[in-house]
Formats: C-alpha cells, sequence, structure tokens
C-alpha cells in the first residue's frame, strides 16, 4: 500500500514550522524540545510507566471580543510509533481506554477533548489528508464527524480559511524516525486553525496518575545560578500561564513541568529527568522574572525562575506518589 512519503512530510513540515529568519532553518529550541519529549517516552518505557502517557497535542479556545476563554478544546491525533504510516485505505484508529479516561477529566472541568484520527485520499500528497474526529469523555455515544463539522460547536470559523503553510524553513534535522509523528501533529494544527479562529498552545503529554491526571510540560534544560535562588531552571512565561490555567480548571487536573537536564548545550547529554507539581512551582517561582534567549516562535522569552532544589528526580520512586 502507498501512502505519503518521508519527503512530502518534511515539506510540509518546511512550510509549517516558523524558523529562525536570519538562517532559515528550525528554531533549535523547537528542535531540542521535540528530542526532549521524545526521549522523555523512552525514559519512561525505562522506569515502567510508558502506559501511563498519552500523546501530544493542542489546546485552543475561542478568541474575540466578549468570546476569549469562553470554549476550550483539547485536539489529539493518532501518533504514528512503531512503523505505522499513513496509507491509502487505512483502517481508521481508534482511541485508547486510557485516552477515554483523559478527556473525561477535561470534560469535567469543561475542556471538550477529541480524538483525531487522518484518512488519506490521494497518494502521496498532504493536501489529500483529511481527519476525522470523535468526541471523548462524555457520558454519551459519539461518532466520527469531519473535522469542521466535529469543532463548529466549539470555536469560531473564520469568514475565509487561512493560510499557515507560508514558511521556508530548513527542517532536515528532525530525524527520520520523528517525522510522521510531528507531521501528524502540525498537519492536524494547520488543519483546524485554517477554519477556525483559536488561541493555540502544545500538550506535550499527558501523564495518568495514581491520584491525579497531569498535563505535561516538557523542556531541555541547563541549570543556571542566582544568588538568591541558587541554582535554578527556567521556564518562559507562556508556559507558565497555560500551567496556570489547568490549574484554574483544578478538579482532578493537575499539571507537571518536566526538565530534561542536560550537562551542556553543545553535547546535549543527559543528566538527570526532573519534575515539578505546578503547586510547588507556584509557590517557590521568583516574583523577578528574567529576559530568556530565543523561543520555540523564534522571538526573546522572559523567565519564570524555580529553584531546582524543589525539583524531584523523575524515577521509579517518586512517580508513583503522583
Amino acid at each position: 500500500m502507498t501512502g505519503l512519503s518521508l519527503s512530502t512530510m518534511r515539506q510540509y513540515l518546511s512550510q509549517s514550522i516558523t524558523s529562525n529568519r536570519a538562517q532559515g532553518v528550525i528554531n533549535q529550541n523547537k528542535l531540542n524540545g521535540l528530542l526532549a519529549e521524545v526521549d522523555f517516552r523512552r525514559h519512561l518505557q525505562n522506569e515502567g510507566f510508558l502506559e501511563r502517557i498519552s500523546l501530544g497535542g493542542w489546546i485552543a479556545r475561542r478568541v474575540g471580543a466578549g468570546e476569549f476563554g469562553r470554549r476550550t478544546v483539547a485536539v489529539f491525533p493518532e501518533l504514528f510509533l512503531d512503523g505505522l504510516s499513513l496509507t491509502l485505505g487505512r483502517a481508521r484508529a481508534e482511541p485508547s481506554r486510557g485516552l477515554h479516561t483523559i478527556c473525561s477529566t477535561f470534560h469535567q472541568i469543561g475542556i471538550s477533548s477529541f480524538f483525531c484520527t487522518p484518512q488519506v485520499d490521494k497518494e502521496d500528497s498532504a493536501e489529500g489528508l483529511r481527519w476525522e474526529a470523535v468526541q471523548l469523555g462524555t457520558p454519551l455515544h459519539s461518532d466520527f464527524l469531519p473535522l469542521r463539522e466535529a469543532l463548529a460547536p466549539h470555536l469560531t470559523e473564520r469568514a475565509r480559511n487561512y493560510n499557515f503553510l507560508t514558511y521556508r524553513t530548513d527542517v532536515s534535522r528532525i530525524p527520520d524516525a520523528n517525522v510522521t509523528e510531528e507531521f501528524a501533529k502540525e498537519h492536524l494544527r494547520v488543519s483546524f486553525q485554517s477554519i477556525f479562529m483559536s488561541e493555540v498552545s502544545d500538550i506535550d503529554g499527558i501523564f495518568w496518575g495514581n491520584q491525579f491526571t497531569y498535563p505535561l510540560e516538557i523542556k531541555e534544560k541547563t541549570a543556571a545560578t542566582d544568588r538568591n535562588l541558587g541554582e535554578y531552571f527556567g521556564i518562559d512565561v507562556g508556559p507558565f500561564v497555560k500551567l496556570a490555567y489547568y490549574a484554574a480548571k483544578r478538579g482532578n487536573l493537575h499539571s507537571l513541568f518536566v526538565v530534561r537536564e542536560i550537562e551542556d548545550t553543545v553535547s546535549r547529554a543527559l543528566k538527570q529527568w526532573w519534575f515539578i507539581t505546578f503547586d510547588q512551582l507556584a509557590q517557590y517561582a521568583s516574583w523577578n522574572q528574567q529576559g530568556g534567549g530565543t523561543n520555540m516562535r523564534g522571538g526573546t522569552s522572559t523567565v519564570v525562575k524555580i529553584p531546582k532544589d524543589q525539583f524531584k528526580p523523575l524515577t521509579r520512586t517518586e512517580l508513583p506518589n503522583l
């Protein structure tokens, strides 16, 4: 069976992902974040907790005067791991039991959640891929619908579709093994953002703990030093605010900031995996923000500093306590 080739998917990513304007290459922080998410799943597998981590996705909410933030949706694409591919005539995928449970938690706090699976109608063409979505987490049965129909009750449609495929980014540094997964996430984002007006942020994954459900923010960091805090890790204001949004919703939903600490920015060798709950993060985050480097969109960032000694090692000893 034939489907989408790696070259076609790379071409699409080169048009959808913002670039470093000076060099025309994928933002290094975005690439590091992508690889950190992949390594995080590998780490959880080694610790015996891979079944507790969900696929990543997107969270989006209404925009516009009088409408901003009134409705929120989470969309989770089928991800393509272990040799699965985007082929013509592929069978429609079904969501996992774990995702049903996670989306039930989201539904209880007012976030409508959808599992999205792609159908390929044209050989080796990103334009020939369409998404079907089914709402999860509600007490009622839901059927798969075209993406536009599924999200129309929740987001405001644009007067005309918007073209997000305007970049010319060198994405050659994305490893072949991760291209299909990244393509699926990006194609889904572009598909609904082209149709609907919304504020959008990514979901790196969701950890299903023994006590709570935890959306994750995963970053790769070196520890810095501050005379007031000692060693610390920084988190950009955007992700901090997103985690605060989850905290405002609460219910059974908490969140985690996960750090892949590296030895240095050249070798990027793993030093240690760390995590902190948002409750701890908010309590110990410095009130004095600091200018950071380049963010994942290519602009400059503002960083909230959290003492490193408030983080816990991400190990099989600590994970069961979540």
